[in-house]
């Protein structure tokens, strides 16, 4: 799995934990990383338990990369945006671990978790495009839709506000809050529980309850995905 994404399996759980030593960003080899290690989950068939690192879940797509444009920007959404869809649609339960700052493509990770537990402090949560200059992708929008309280909906999407991990358990982001030095216990609590679970009920439940936002987040990835290739494909010479 390379530097960036370790995986253990412990007790009646897979841990995949991302750590690139700064920021967590997802750069095409991250998301390369972090789609095998869901691949060996899925074999391993048992709860998982996605991570960062101490003070930052996640900051995001690799932004060199994508005011860069070409065909590697689209490349990296496209590995983002399946990796998003691949979580949701995940036939084990997925328990996020937010251990510090998630923002834009990290947030998306976090709400595309089944139970999300964040760590109390002065980080952020945010779905920063339009204050980057962005418009955000459609996949985004619809990983944001089937998960926020509609209230919030467009503070998060069209106002990109900020969120402290507590006003993010209103806005849907997080389940919960802990102190960093209580968030082993209490995701060992959630994994237990979740693990008790029947499996196939689960992954088939989840599928039927989730079938209209899948529907539009694939629709989504496609159009994204097409627009990005016409943006970067060379002049036609007919």
């Amino acid at each position: 799995m390379g530097s960036l994404v370790t995986y253990r399996l412990e007790g009646p759980s897979a841990h995949i934990s991302m750590d690139d030593g700064k920021l967590n960003v997802l750069s095409l080899q991250m998301l390369t990383d972090l789609h095998e290690a869901f691949e060996r989950a899925s074999a391993d068939g048992v709860p998982v338990v996605l991570s960062g690192r101490e003070g930052v879940f996640s900051a995001g797509f690799d932004l060199n990369v994508l005011r860069a444009g070409g065909s590697e920007a689209a490349d990296l959404l496209n590995a983002g945006f399946t990796l998003a869809e691949r979580v949701l649609s995940f036939p084990t339960p997925v328990a996020i671990a937010c251990t510090g700052h998630a923002i834009a493509m990290g947030l998306f990770l976090v709400l595309s978790g089944d139970y999300r537990i964040g760590v109390a402090g002065p980080y952020k949560l945010t779905a920063n495009e339009v204050a980057i200059g962005f418009t955000m992708p459609r996949t985004a929008v619809e990983v944001c839709r089937q998960r926020l309280v509609p209230g919030y909906f467009d503070r998060v999407v069209i106002l990109a506000e900020v969120f402290s991990p507590e006003s993010a358990t209103s806005a849907g982001i997080l389940d919960r809050v802990v102190e960093a030095a209580e968030l082993e216990v209490a995701m060992a609590g959630v994994v237990t529980a979740l693990a008790a679970l029947d499996m196939r009920a689960h992954g088939a439940c989840k599928l039927r309850a989730r079938k209209g936002a899948l529907a539009a987040i694939r629709e989504a990835i496609a159009a994204d995905d097409a627009d990005f290739r016409a943006a970067v494909a060379p002049p036609s010479t007919t």
